[in-house]
């Protein structure tokens, strides 16, 4: 199944324009040491698609450390017939690398 790239500047700029439901599929512990505020959080070892909060006609982006995880939930909602087929290439890494802002614990 197909999954698009963005940017980390392409998901910053849909989170500033709200446009984006932003799925953070790291674990708790990840988490819990840096975290994008407008994410939500669905660890990818407990992950179910239906959990995903609806997205009330925004498009639902994938995230984690590195942009591996965030491939596999992609797959995962598409193959429960959601049509979530994005993530931020490079995950929190590319993010913090763009120089955009994040919150540590």
């Amino acid at each position: 199944m197909p999954v698009h790239d963005l940017t980390p500047d392409d998901v910053a700029q849909a989170l500033a324009e709200d446009r984006i439901l932003l799925v953070d599929v790291r674990e708790p512990h990840e988490v819990a040491m840096a975290r994008i505020p407008e994410a939500v959080n669905l660890p990818l070892s407990q992950f179910d698609p239906a959990a995903i909060p609806d997205p009330q006609g925004k498009m639902v982006v994938f995230l984690c450390a590195a942009g591996v995880r965030s491939i596999h939930a992609s797959e995962a909602a598409q193959a429960a017939g959601l049509p979530y087929d994005s993530h931020m290439a490079g995950g929190l890494k590319a993010w913090a690398m763009a120089g955009h802002g994040f919150e540590r614990g």
